[in-house]
């Protein structure tokens, strides 16, 4: 297959939103309108349980390797951009007119294709995020991790099969599910490191 074709089907793999799938199928609700509107599985936890949960999550994991085992281990520069397109398709979904959600479980699916050390570092920073309390900002942290670490196990192609995937997560934390009211450097930085955005400063008469 070549590599238009490869690049496409990732995307569109990573763009099927099993997650929004499941909860409409399950409990007739479009995560777009629950929460903070992020179609994710924690979102979807929240509607229908952890079954539901689970089925999804496996769908959203396995979605993520279609493009690196289309593009193959010969070609691994191709299985690097396969992996971030998957990724995208996912954060900024057609099918659901651009939303999405962060792309933690489809790069898990792409790296578990190309540099298996890649989803144990995501889910250690997601893990130790949600002992301290700050899951967006573990989840931050073991991205950050994510490149030397698998430069080191995988060399060059180990490095940019991290950084493409990578990339889309981090502009869709600083993107979030809709512009901020006032957009600054701050606002943005905050989005990056905790996935929210920062709290509304209060105001007395």
């Amino acid at each position: 297959m070549n590599r238009l074709r490869v690049v496409t089907a990732a995307f569109i793999a990573g763009a099927v939103p099993f997650s929004n799938i499941a909860a409409r199928r399950k409990a007739g609700v479009d995560l777009r309108t629950v929460g903070t509107g992020t179609v994710s599985g924690t979102s979807l936890y929240r509607v229908t349980g952890f079954s539901t949960l689970a089925l999804a999550g496996v769908c959203d994991v396995a979605k993520g390797a279609v493009g690196p085992l289309l593009a193959g281990s010969d070609r691994p520069g191709l299985a690097a951009v396969a992996g971030g397109a998957a990724v995208a398709g996912h954060n900024w979904s057609p099918f659901l007119r651009g939303a999405g959600g962060r792309g933690l479980s489809p790069a898990i699916g792409a790296l578990g294709a190309t540099a298996w050390p890649g989803p144990v570092v995501i889910l250690s920073g997601m893990v130790l995020g949600k002992f301290a309390k700050q899951t967006g900002l573990g989840a931050f942290l073991g991205q950050v991790v994510l490149v030397p670490v698998l430069a080191r196990t995988h060399g060059k192609r180990g490095a940019l099969a991290a950084l493409c995937v990578v990339v889309p997560m981090w502009l869709k934390r600083m993107a979030g599910n809709a512009a901020p009211d006032q957009p600054s450097v701050r606002v943005y930085a905050h989005r990056l490191l905790y996935d929210t955005d920062l709290a509304p400063v209060s105001t007395t008469a």
